[in-house]
């Protein structure tokens, strides 16, 4: 599985999640057996090649409707900004998902 995050740089340890518009780059995590197993920053999002399950924002006012209809699940992280944080309630089902 993997998540798809807008961040404010691309230093894994440093990373905070940010808005869409004022994102910097997209942190692409890979988890295996609930461990982070790859991460990657991208500058643009289209120059990701394979396909994002998930994909974390900042908040309910996002614009998300492109992710939608690309039928991917966009989760909110409420109080989580670190990318290690995110993941954390990703696997704790703590992020509230917005396609319902």
């Amino acid at each position: 599985m993997n998540l798809l995050i807008p961040v404010d740089c691309n230093k894994r340890h440093e990373a905070l999640l940010t808005t869409l518009d004022s994102s910097n780059d997209w942190a692409f995590v890979e988890l295996e057996e609930g461990q982070i197993s790859n991460c990657t920053f991208y500058k643009d999002r289209n120059d990701i090649d394979c396909w994002v399950e998930t994909v974390v924002v900042i908040n309910e006012q996002e614009y998300v409707w492109q992710f939608i209809e690309e039928n991917i699940m966009v989760l909110v992280a409420p109080t989580q900004r670190s990318i290690d944080e995110v993941v954390e309630a990703y696997l704790f089902r703590e992020l509230h998902d917005l396609n319902v």
